[in-house]
């Protein structure tokens, strides 16, 4: 299966930059895989493709401010990544470094109030292993002088908004560096409505890094090595689905990131266990999905994973056709772009 099997032109006019004004006034695709039938919906009346018996599982992982600027002690600025928090006692990072010529073991980066990046050596060919101390914690610091770390397909500086709206209103674990998008459209009276619908949601955390947004760099699907990244499923969230399930209702994975979870987490029998670890699974056609009944997700980069785990969820041609229609009708596309339901 080759990567270039998953191309596609996009206008560039149709990449959003910005959010909707609101987010639930996004639209929304709905591809009936059983009756190979496509739909345009608004995402606010997603509750009517929905029913009590239904479980909605959404990412509650929080995006930090992960875009870090400094000065080399030779005074040159240089712009630091973080991936993820590897240290258990300490702020040890597994980061990236953007122009990292002439950075070496011991270097010490000057950050912005009082902050110093020890550089402790190369983690593996892609990352360096940074250790950040100051007169603060630097999760506070973090908090205050972090930028949010934007795709770079919007092609601006993340701004004050951002701060709110790259970010899910369930958001509640700090840990990822890009949003589970799909969780986006979602609002406060949107969830209240499912909530008196009697439609149950649940939770669980996977900390988006390098495995999500990391690009396909071979010519063979099958020889991409995804990153691993931390997630964890709580009891109460695994009890919920084996509700589901035993009810006749569905699991509806809000997510990308929540079906990888959940696909990662069960057994060949769709049982999901508590607990938490790393996932590393990779989602590409011709994969048995365990245990998601319909999807919720944007719309993706070409030759992206995240493009091949909705092909193999609902079938590549399917998916393709869909993606012909979203161009043709000027859907909005990528993370702060329009919705697609899979059922």
């Amino acid at each position: 299966m080759l990567v270039k099997d998953f191309d596609y032109v996009l206008p560039v006019d149709l990449i959003a930059r910005f959010p909707a004004q609101e987010r639930d006034s996004s639209r929304l695709m709905v591809l009936n895989r059983q009756e190979s039938t496509i739909r345009d919906h608004l995402f606010k009346n997603i509750i009517q493709f929905l029913s009590p018996l239904d479980l909605l599982v959404m990412n509650d992982t929080r995006v930090i401010p992960a875009r870090l600027f400094g000065r080399k002690p030779t005074g040159g600025k240089i712009e630091i990544f973080l991936v993820r928090r590897t240290g258990d006692d300490k702020e040890i990072w597994s980061c990236l470094i953007k122009g990292s010529k002439g950075i070496r073991e011991g270097m010490l980066i000057s950050l912005t109030e009082g902050i110093t990046a020890l550089v402790r050596g190369r983690k593996d060919s892609e990352t360096w292993e940074i250790e950040f101390s100051g007169k603060e914690p630097f999760a506070e610091w973090l908090e205050r002088e972090g930028e949010m770390p934007l795709p770079p397909y919007f092609q601006r500086p993340a701004g004050n908004m951002d701060r709110e709206r790259y970010q899910t209103v369930f958001a509640n674990v700090p840990g990822a560096v890009a949003a589970p998008t799909a969780g986006l459209h979602f609002t406060h009276s949107l969830l209240a409505e499912l909530e008196n619908a009697g439609i149950k949601t649940a939770r669980l955390t996977l900390h988006t890094g390098l495995g999500t947004f990391q690009p396909v760099r071979v010519e063979q699907v099958q020889e991409h090595r995804i990153h691993v990244e931390r997630y964890s499923v709580p009891q109460s969230t695994a009890d919920a689905i084996r509700a589901t399930k035993s009810r006749g209702g569905r699991v509806v994975a809000v997510g990308t990131t929540t079906a990888r979870t959940l696909e990662f987490a069960a057994d060949n029998e769709g049982n999901v266990k508590a607990g938490s670890g790393e996932a590393d699974i990779f989602i590409y056609p011709g994969y048995r999905f365990k245990l998601i009944d319909a999807l919720i997700t944007n719309f993706h980069l070409p030759e992206s994973t995240l493009l091949m785990m909705v092909a193999a969820f609902a079938g590549k041609d399917f998916v393709f056709d869909a993606y012909r229609k979203a161009i043709q009708d000027h859907y909005r596309f990528y993370s702060y772009g329009d919705a697609m339901l899979i059922v």
